[in-house]
């Protein structure tokens, strides 16, 4: 059972709730990609364009053999350098 921890908060008599100061911190207001899921933004991205021309903008191989959203999402979630192109080709797309 998850039971919230209660902490003071600075010197003064007010508590609040250790789990939703982490969550206050970890707010990110620059960050156009803050609370977008992977899955959105390749669905995103193969609603505008094929898997061929996502394979000709992006040259990563799970999106030229045998391409599925299953797939990429695996391939994706597990490669850093792959998951940073394809981000920074929806915030392209998603800008014009």
């Amino acid at each position: 059972m998850n039971r919230p921890r209660w902490v003071s908060f600075c010197t003064t008599n007010h508590y609040i709730c250790l789990n939703q100061s982490i969550k206050m911190s970890n707010e990110q207001p620059n960050n156009p990609l803050h609370g977008v899921k992977l899955t959105d933004i390749l669905e995103h991205l193969t609603k505008n364009y094929t898997w061929e021309e996502l394979a000709n903008q992006i040259n990563i191989n799970c999106f030229k053999n045998n391409p599925t959203i299953k797939s990429s999402l695996r391939f994706l979630r597990r490669t850093p350098w792959a998951r940073e192109k394809v981000e920074r080709f929806y915030l392209h797309s998603i800008q014009k």
